[in-house]
């Protein structure tokens, strides 16, 4: 079963624990670990020094990494010490203002690549035919660094560096839409793994406070080559909690003991950044929303064990907003910081969940609070995750099995 992952950056990062060992992945999609043959899609913005260390980490783990089991689109743009310096020079400078980037340089190299003046991995071949591309690049990036009193791009010392790491890139190199085509019409499963949350889409988030890239799972169409036939089952990743990382609105958000203890309980800290992440309840009109957007076919409700022994839950069904009852999340930004969430109260449990593998093993009202949420979000639970073990998972509906 091939794995690729079709957008976004290193700015998102996911957390492995396979047996007694785990692994803390940004680029390379987590199928790698298996030795499953693994893919980073032309809708990846890459940076290669980041992708030469993330290698050389999972290898110092003993996982095998070489072109038999990982390729990379030869059209992927790539992201250059220049736009992480831009990055970090427009955070510094917003002040208060800021969006709450993870300054690795993934908006200003997707702004590259939509400006058509972006470096990809098939430029690494032709490196001594480079010039007219880097004067494009150049020119609009010592304007812009002007701006912030800074010299301009050293085209000679991103040409040595761009040198230094070709080779390592280049052999991953290859044109991935073909040998995704040529799996797929053998019979073979492609699993397409997303970067990051539905609403940090840039075009259906909280904007401004969104990534600088789609993140829906029709992404994965554009994001890989094979077109948007190549999509089944789309599985959405939802805790029983609300979280969210870094800046913007976030409705149920609790500054109080109980959001300290999700916080502490569901070892809430970003897997890349290491930012205490903000908590709540469970918001049912963000992820029914996303659902909707995202054209999810089934949840996997995870870290239900870290409500085991809440008197009550909340779940959020509704927003107020000047007098009046909204079923969704509004666009504009002023709107999304004032809403007010509508709670529906449930009685918790007293015994615990985690470890669960059966409906059998759950509390009653834990199984009651799981029901409602799937009525909610009107998208069935397909899986429920009671630990950080793979194997505590009660599996409602098998994603292969139509």
């Amino acid at each position: 079963m091939p794995w690729c992952v079709s957008s976004g950056g290193h700015n998102a990062g996911h957390t492995l624990v396979v047996g007694d060992k785990t692994y803390k992945l940004s680029l390379l999609p987590s199928g790698i670990v298996t030795g499953t043959l693994s893919i980073i899609g032309n809708g990846v913005v890459l940076d290669p020094w980041h992708l030469k260390s993330e290698v050389a980490k999972l290898e110092g783990q003993g996982v095998v990494i070489n072109s038999e089991n990982f390729a990379i689109a030869d059209n992927c743009p790539l992201i250059l010490p220049i736009h992480r310096d831009l990055d970090g020079l427009r955070e510094t400078a917003a002040g208060s203002g800021k969006i709450g980037t993870t300054g690795r340089g993934i908006g200003p190299a997707y702004e590259d690549k939509v400006g058509r003046r972006a470096i990809r991995v098939c430029d690494l071949a032709h490196l001594d035919a480079l010039d007219s591309q880097l004067d494009r690049l150049c020119a609009h990036h010592d304007a812009l660094r002007a701006g912030f009193g800074q010299p301009p791009v050293d085209r000679a010392a991103l040409l040595a560096e761009l040198k230094e790491i070709a080779p390592f890139v280049l052999q991953f190199a290859e044109p991935v839409w073909k040998r995704l085509n040529t799996v797929k019409k053998a019979g073979a499963r492609i699993l397409f793994e997303g970067a990051q949350g539905v609403l940090l889409d840039v075009d259906h988030g909280t904007y401004p406070f969104v990534t600088s890239s789609n993140t829906v799972s029709g992404t994965a169409a554009s994001g890989s080559g094979l077109g948007p036939s190549a999509t089944g089952f789309v599985l959405g990743i939802v805790k029983a909690y609300t979280t969210r990382v870094g800046s913007g609105p976030f409705p149920t958000e609790l500054e109080d003991a109980t959001g300290q203890r999700l916080g502490e309980r569901g070892h809430e800290f970003g897997t890349v950044t290491g930012r205490k992440r903000r908590c709540g309840w469970f918001d049912a009109v963000l992820v029914r929303q996303s659902c909707a957007i995202s054209g999810v076919t089934g949840i996997a409700l995870t870290k239900v064990d870290v409500l085991d022994g809440m008197e009550t839950v909340k779940i959020c069904t509704g927003y107020r907003l000047n007098g009046k009852v909204l079923d969704y999340f509004p666009s504009h930004a002023a709107d999304q910081a004032n809403v007010e969430p509508i709670y529906e109260e449930m009685e918790g449990w007293s015994g615990t969940t985690a470890g669960a593998r059966s409906w059998a093993d759950l509390p009653a009202q834990a199984v009651k609070y799981i029901q409602r949420v799937q009525e909610l979000i009107q998208t069935p639970v397909a899986l429920v995750s009671t630990s950080p073990e793979r194997e505590d998972t009660i599996l409602v509906r098998d994603p292969f099995a139509d």
